[in-house]
């Protein structure tokens, strides 16, 4: 088959498609021969139907070679690269980069914007005045061989396929299925030329993949594609219930990051920090301490170092909201639940998040977790502050946060933030 329309219709019927024909469309969807919206029925079709091994294989296979490939052999230390399938509050890269380079090891950090309720690490850190995600493959590796590590946007010659199907996966109600997450991340790993990668697959309300079944199956699979084309992978499954530390934004995400560079980071962002610190070390071969790189000013140290090198300023005071409300607690009791997701929501309508793929978004925008769960809390006390710079955004907010909130006579019951390890 070497049409849109038939593939469309072959995929929403379960059948299985040849390699050829998941060649074509993707070719086809490179070069605008096949539409937007064609492309759009055939992931929702996707979603339904999902892809077989082979066909995971083939599509995954056709990103990476819709475009060039990365050669890291010159970086003279052992590379690794983390990925996070999405949350709330997630921050982690802004600190994990730094630390796990200053422990020895090399950080070619590929990352993305926003993508649904889940905000982008490119987003956060363009808080940040002069700061640059487009870099060319030299700028790259200049900045990995100055700063240890790099956090970038993909260049428009690296898996070109899967730059195309983000953005519209992200307007078009796809984002959450198990093939094509699976797919867009290994494409870009496999594509950046990595030795190895760690993989972050959040589990809870805030993530794409709520269900503990679905999100292990997701990093079976990815754990899978990365042996087959010889990346050492590896994958920890954490919580995403509540959203991770207490800001949700961009620029407010960035000042919890550098907090917790200087050793002051709210407990569970350290905790997933860490965990996947030392996994990152584990598969690079290379015994160090990253809690000791941490509390030695190392790793802060080379993220401002990273930060200068793609041209920010990282003592440059970062934008503040106009606008700022408190959402209060109903009574007192422990907080039992502050849900992530709502959190998230509730962040993108103070425009923090983008509805459509070409949006903007406010780097000052977002929302900081006054209370966290496990925390007593008084009738009355702040539980989230929102921030914005329009007024009219907060009242959708404000909404978004209605049943988000949860307290109760007995504290929730304590969980570690690392659920389970999958290695090949």
């Amino acid at each position: 088959m070497t049409d849109a329309v038939e593939l469309i219709r072959a995929k929403r019927a379960g059948q299985v498609l040849t390699d050829d024909d998941i060649r074509w469309l993707i070719s086809g969807y490179t070069s605008g021969d096949v539409a937007d919206e064609q492309m759009a029925a055939f992931l929702m079709a996707v979603c339904f139907r999902g892809l077989g091994p082979g066909e995971l294989r083939a599509w995954t296979s056709a990103m990476v070679e819709s475009g060039e490939r990365l050669d890291l052999s010159s970086v003279p230390a052992p590379t690794v690269d983390k990925h996070s399938t999405g949350g709330v509050g997630d921050k982690v890269s802004l600190v994990l980069a730094p630390l796990v380079a200053a422990c020895g090891v090399a950080v070619p950090q590929l990352s993305g914007r926003g993508l649904g309720h889940t905000g982008g690490t490119l987003d956060k850190l363009e808080s940040i005045a002069g700061w640059r995600a487009g870099l060319s493959a030299a700028e790259m590796m200049s900045v990995l061989r100055d700063a240890g590590c790099v956090i970038c946007a993909a260049g428009p010659g690296l898996a070109p396929a899967d730059r195309s199907l983000y953005a519209l996966r992200d307007v078009t109600g796809t984002v959450d299925s198990i093939p094509l997450i699976a797919s867009s991340i290994m494409s870009k790993k496999i594509a950046e030329g990595t030795a190895a990668l760690v993989l972050d697959v959040k589990v809870g309300s805030g993530a794409f993949l709520p269900d503990v079944a679905d999100a292990r199956l997701l990093a079976q699979t990815m754990v899978e594609l990365g042996a087959e084309y010889g990346v050492r992978t590896s994958a920890l499954l954490t919580r995403m219930d509540s959203p991770l530390g207490r800001a949700v934004g961009n620029a407010v995400e960035v000042e919890e990051a550098v907090a917790t560079l200087r050793g002051d980071g709210p407990a569970d962002l350290t905790e997933v920090t860490l965990a996947l610190a030392a996994e990152m070390l584990a598969v690079a071969g290379i015994t160090a301490d990253p809690a000791a790189a941490l509390a030695s000013g190392q790793a802060l140290d080379r993220y401002r170092r990273m930060i200068a090198a793609q041209g920010g300023d990282p003592e440059a005071p970062l934008p503040q909201a106009r606008q700022a409300e408190k959402v209060t607690a109903g009574q007192s009791g422990w907080l039992r639940r502050l849900d992530a997701r709502a959190v998230g929501v509730a962040a993108w309508r103070l425009g923090a998040g983008r509805a459509r793929k070409e949006d903007p978004v406010n780097h000052a925008a977002g929302a900081r977790c006054l209370a966290k769960p496990g925390e007593w809390v008084e009738a009355g006390q702040p539980v989230v502050e929102l921030l914005a710079d329009e007024v009219a955004r907060l009242p959708a907010a404000r909404q978004a946060l209605a049943c988000a909130i949860e307290i109760g006579p007995e504290p929730p019951d304590p969980a570690a933030m690392v659920i389970e390890r999958i290695r090949s």
